[in-house]
């Protein structure tokens, strides 16, 4: 197949939501809680719909189980990789996901959850949450119990255009104020530590996950130092943020064109900032902020012209 495959994301409505993803990306979100745009995502949780072409209409996960062809014929009985978009316009809960292995064994899903951010956009001193202070896991278990967040969290500051490379074990949470592209394996195992005891629409307390947590955290935590790579022309900048087990990362700033070949399995597209022509042969494509597209294994050659800017990323 020689023409990109574009998608219309599905939207989650969260309790720390807001609608930084309609006044950003103009999209039309269900409330103004509206925390997750699953852009590219073949999970059952929340399925992409394909918005273009021969296959309009249909879900990913049916594209990814009777058109392998389109993806390299990459070996996984699964899509392997998500993207979402998050708004944070409250803080997350403080959090944790577990390995392939775990996962595997404890919750019958195909994947654990390796992730990342891009902060697309955040308000001032804003910060995340991204590690702890514990050095056993009895420590870790006794701060939690005790609920000495100050004592455990390790807090830092971002701004817009920061990237974090989250692997599966590492403590972590949002915080308000921020805008964040996510790419992550294909799950949607999460374990709560700590939601500020904050109640859901019929009023209980959400639930929390401490066992397992305590059980799949990487203890003491391991900071994981992220140095990009960058390659510059007078016409576009990429920089690789990420080449890991599971997914690589890069940032695509077009200014005037950019002319690659699609070399790998398939590449994963967003674009976050102004727009352009997408060329494929002698095709072209108006794209646009707050779309989300796919370059199929059968496209060799293509050429972005514009002002723009995207996230990339392929398994």
């Amino acid at each position: 197949m020689e023409n990109p495959i574009f998608l219309k994301p599905v939207f989650k409505e969260r309790i720390w939501g807001g609608t930084a993803l309609r006044d950003t990306f103009n999209y039309k979100i269900p409330s103004e809680n509206t925390g997750e745009c699953w852009a590219i995502s073949a999970h059952p949780h929340g399925q992409s719909v394909v918005d273009s072409g021969e296959f309009n209409g249909k879900m990913l996960s049916e594209l990814w189980d009777n058109h392998h062809e389109l993806f390299g014929y990459y070996d996984s009985d699964h899509f392997p990789l998500l993207i979402k978009v998050l708004d944070a316009n409250d803080d997350l809960s403080i959090q944790v996901h577990p390995n392939d292995t775990y996962a595997n064994e404890f919750e019958n899903d195909a994947f654990g959850k390796t992730e990342c951010w891009y902060i697309i956009n955040c308000d001032e001193n804003a910060e995340i949450i991204l590690g702890h202070y514990a050095v056993t896991k009895e420590q870790f278990a006794n701060m939690i119990k005790n609920e000495q967040w100050n004592m455990l969290l390790q807090r830092i500051k971002i701004k817009p255009g920061d990237f974090f490379y989250i692997p599966s074990g590492t403590l972590h949470a949002l915080c308000k104020g921020t805008l964040v592209l996510e790419t992550q394996q294909s799950s949607d195992t999460t374990y709560r530590v700590y939601d500020y005891h904050r109640r859901d629409q019929e009023g209980n307390l959400r639930e929390l996950y401490i066992e397992k947590a305590i059980k799949v955290t990487t203890i003491p935590h391991i900071a994981n130092r992220v140095e990009p790579a960058v390659s510059k022309t007078k016409t576009s900048t990429i920089t690789t943020f990420v080449e890991g087990q599971y997914f690589t990362f890069y940032k695509w700033d077009v200014y005037s064109r950019l002319e690659m070949n699609q070399d790998k399995h398939f590449m994963l597209v967003s674009v976050i900032e102004g727009g352009g022509m997408l060329i494929v042969k002698d095709e072209r494509y108006s794209i646009q902020r707050g779309q989300h597209f796919i370059l199929p294994y059968g496209i060799s050659n293509f050429i972005i012209e514009g002002v723009v800017q995207l996230i990339v990323s392929h398994p």
